[in-house]
């Protein structure tokens, strides 16, 4: 893909952005350099390669899943403005 100063004039535009005449063409010497990497990487033959979801093998420590905190769901019900079998009532909203 091939671009040119009036291209990245555009997208500035789109974006909101002012760019002077040689910012666009800084940019644009950037951008073609990334398109250019992007284009050789596409042409690497990647057939039969796995992909990876990370580029080292990492594990991630886990914790112990254990129960810290108290059951205190009696106190919190206790000081509820209506509860009933266990559920916390609220008015209606919506009829």
């Amino acid at each position: 893909m091939s671009l040119n100063s009036a291209d990245i004039k555009r997208i500035a535009h789109l974006a909101r952005i002012e760019v002077s005449d040689a910012e666009a063409d800084a940019t644009l010497t950037k951008l073609t350099g990334i398109l250019g990497l992007i284009e050789q990487m596409q042409a690497v033959d990647t057939t039969g390669i796995v992909p990876m979801s990370h580029s080292q093998d990492v594990t991630q420590r886990l914790r112990d899943d254990v129960v810290t905190e108290t059951n205190q769901r009696e106190l919190f019900q206790s000081i509820a403005p209506a509860v009933e079998d266990g559920l916390y009532l609220v008015p209606k909203v919506i009829e």
